[in-house]
């Protein structure tokens, strides 16, 4: 027996495993009838301290993500998914998801990428994905790069 799933949400962010997880997500939505949320965390850390010189980092990053979700939504509609919502919030990725997010759209599944972050960096901070998977209350689907489908298949 499978249980359908109402509420996706999609962490995007630009990257070529986030664009996998996005073109899953929407086969996902549209075979279940399912809301997809769209989201990009915009991470604060990656620019406080810049933002001390340049108060234009966060407006930039902003407009990115909003025409970043605002295509996504389209190509979504566009491939038959009906009812697709667009946010946009500021913190980190791996708290705010599965914390804030996946609660505030009642996602009963989060799609997320698999981590592009080197051996070194996973071993300091871990990976956003990993923490998704660990403080995450409903289903998580972590989804590899098209070349690593191939690759495994």
């Amino acid at each position: 027996m499978t249980l359908p799933y109402k509420h996706v949400l999609v962490a995007v962010d630009g990257s070529k495993e986030a664009e996998w997880a996005f073109k899953k997500s929407v086969g996902i939505a549209k075979r279940n009838n399912a809301t997809l949320n769209l989201v990009n965390i915009i991470d604060t850390r990656s620019f406080a301290a810049i933002e001390a010189y340049d108060r234009s980092i966060a407006e930039r990053a902003e407009k990115f993500a909003d025409g970043l979700l605002g295509g996504y939504k389209k190509e979504a509609e566009a491939a038959g998914v009906t009812d697709v919502n667009i946010l946009v919030a500021y913190g980190s990725p791996k708290t705010v998801i599965p914390r804030e997010i996946a609660p505030k759209v009642e996602a009963d599944l989060i799609v997320c990428g698999a981590t592009g972050l080197n051996a070194i960096e996973r071993f300091l901070i871990g990976s956003v994905s990993e923490q998704i998977v660990r403080a995450s209350r409903c289903d998580v689907l972590v989804v590899r790069t098209e070349e690593h489908a191939e690759v495994n298949a």
